[in-house]
């Protein structure tokens, strides 16, 4: 899988286009039609489709909501999770939010916990949703094709390269299979973004030339380390700051607008350099993670996207994409289009979810899921997933190394993070030292394969 550029601008704009039509046109071609998404559970066969969800943490328990609000007869069958008391209190709030409208019944019997409660709920669906901590994405995705199932996943889909190229290789058995592949990447559910995309690729901003992307904010929970817990146990409960299991943020969350970026320009980046470390949330507590990164992507078509993301209190926050063009500029978060003299040449009609008839994008993943199902269409966003969460990693590999990181070579590092076949008495990839602290990354010093 090798990046391929192209001199001629004919043959640049073509391969733009046919990058754009992968990433975009499954999402879009529904969303502008004139179908009612609400009579979608009556298209083509009524059957009631089961529901399992793995990972039952908020963002798995919105996404069943999410799923049983798409389709009138889908039924939630199954339940997986490293932890129990993370089941039982999703399935408390699920049926919560339904109370007095739908009944939420699950037999006690599929409840299920542990590092391999994946299979057993995989089993009992036709539709599943993978929502755990991305380390295990790769192979919760696997086992789920291979036993025929349609798949809600969200993002980012590894955190390694050996994680995505297993991810490219359960794509294509997917695509073989037709079977939907979802991925919660939802700005490409979302109505401004699908209408801004469209003006783009038609030109009004010219060839986009530059851009910068943002997701700056105070940063997230932290979970103490908890009386008699193992090592291994509190690191699956704070997850988000142990790179096998999350990342780092510039993956976990700053994917968004790494993905936007690659959409927009309609290509992955050839390289990137870039510059991280910590600063403010550099405590015990806060595991092996940056808490700032910085990275210039370079595309083969000369485009530099400068990347930010940060996580420190009492600094500028800014979640947006913004794009220079020889043209004109867009600024998606306003979702604003101006020309060379700075005059708006179109803005997008409402606000984020302002308006009572603007769609909820991740309420519209899970609606045209089902559609499709039902329809017996096929949508897959595995691949541009997967690409953009390479991005991602490319990025991390840059700021950790201080290094320019080629994408050959982070889609062929041999860094792998998670380990197979993990149990509880399993040790942990990482272990703190002797005063708690976690090795931390050293740009100029850290070598990654």
């Amino acid at each position: 899988m090798r990046l391929q550029t192209n001199k001629n601008n004919d043959k640049n704009e073509f391969s733009r286009r046919e990058f754009c039509k992968n990433t975009a046109v499954a999402t879009g071609g529904i969303l502008a039609s004139s179908f009612p998404l609400k009579s979608m559970a009556h298209v083509q066969e009524n059957k009631t489709l089961k529901l399992a969800v793995v990972g039952c943490g908020g963002r798995g328990s919105g996404a069943v909501v999410q799923a049983l609000s798409a389709d009138d007869n889908v039924e939630l069958v199954a339940m997986a999770d490293a932890f129990k008391d993370r089941i039982v209190s999703s399935l408390k709030g699920i049926q919560e939010h339904f109370s007095g409208i739908k009944k939420i019944h699950i037999n006690e019997k599929n409840l299920y916990t542990g590092f391999n409660a994946y299979k057993k709920a995989i089993d009992k669906a036709d539709v599943v949703i993978l929502t755990t901590p991305p380390g295990f994405r790769p192979q919760h995705f696997e086992y789920a094709i291979a036993n025929d199932k349609h798949v809600f996943m969200e993002k980012p889909l590894a955190t390694d390269a050996p994680g995505i190229r297993s991810v490219l290789k359960t794509a294509k058995i997917a695509d073989e299979k037709k079977l939907n592949v979802v991925v919660g990447l939802q700005r490409h559910y979302e109505n401004k973004y699908i209408k801004i995309f469209d003006k783009v690729i038609k030109g009004e901003i010219g060839k986009i030339i530059s851009g910068q992307v943002y997701w700056n904010d105070d940063g997230v929970w932290v979970k103490k380390r908890q009386s008699g817990q193992s090592e291994l146990e509190y690191q699956m409960r704070n997850w988000y700051y142990f790179n096998w299991l999350c990342g780092d943020h510039i993956l976990e969350q700053h994917i968004h607008n790494i993905d936007v970026a690659n959409w927009f320009v309609g290509s992955y980046p050839v390289s990137a350099q870039g510059m991280g470390g910590r600063q403010i949330r550099n405590g015990i507590d806060h595991g092996q993670i940056f808490d700032h990164h910085f990275v210039e992507f370079t595309y083969g078509n000369g485009t530099v996207i400068s990347s930010q993301c940060r996580h420190q209190p009492g600094t500028m926050a800014r979640v947006d994409e913004v794009f220079q063009g020889t043209e004109g500029s867009v600024v998606l978060g306003k979702g604003e289009i101006k020309n060379l003299l700075g005059d708006i040449t179109y803005s997008y009609p409402t606000n984020y979810w302002d308006s009572d008839n603007e769609p909820n994008p991740y309420q519209v993943e899970h609606d045209m899921l089902f559609q499709s199902i039902r329809e017996g269409n096929v949508i897959s966003n595995t691949e541009y997933g997967a690409k953009s969460t390479l991005t991602a990693i490319m990025g991390r590999m840059a700021t950790y190394t201080g290094k320019i990181i080629s994408w050959e070579q982070v889609l062929n590092s041999k860094q792998k993070l998670v380990p197979d076949n993990l149990d509880w008495d399993s040790t942990p990839p990482v272990l703190p030292n002797k005063k708690g602290e976690y090795e931390i990354p050293k740009p100029g010093v850290t070598i990654i394969d």
